[in-house]
């Protein structure tokens, strides 16, 4: 489960480490699926290539909308290159606001009562 923590609106950054201790390039497709996928977003795009006894990062962007929760499932589905498959990978991705941060300030005066 990977986690993002921040205030409401913000935009939160996570990386996945995945490593490749074959002889052989791997190659991944991501996809974001469940309920709250729109909310998540891979910026440098949804193929992942991890070059022989090598690892890589991914980033996992996620903007928070709604106080709630939110969750969806990082699936990294491999691609055969060169006769080799990898495991299918998945990840829990889930959202908790932890504070609000206040667009603007608006003072105004008006009378609580008339007669």
């Amino acid at each position: 489960t990977i986690e993002f923590t921040g205030a409401l609106h913000a935009t939160v950054v996570k990386q996945v480490r995945l490593k490749n201790p074959s002889s052989k390039t791997l190659m991944y497709n991501a996809i974001l699926v469940g309920r709250d996928a729109d909310d998540f977003s891979l910026p440098k795009g949804n193929t992942v290539t991890i070059a022989p006894k090598r690892q890589t990062n991914i980033n996992v962007e996620f903007t928070s909308r709604f106080l709630r929760p939110a969750e969806a499932v990082l699936l990294l589905i491999s691609k055969r290159v060169g006769g080799i498959n990898g495991a299918t990978l998945t990840f829990s991705l889930k959202s908790e606001v932890k504070h609000i941060e206040p667009a603007d300030i608006l003072k105004c005066k008006s009378p609580c009562y008339e007669l």
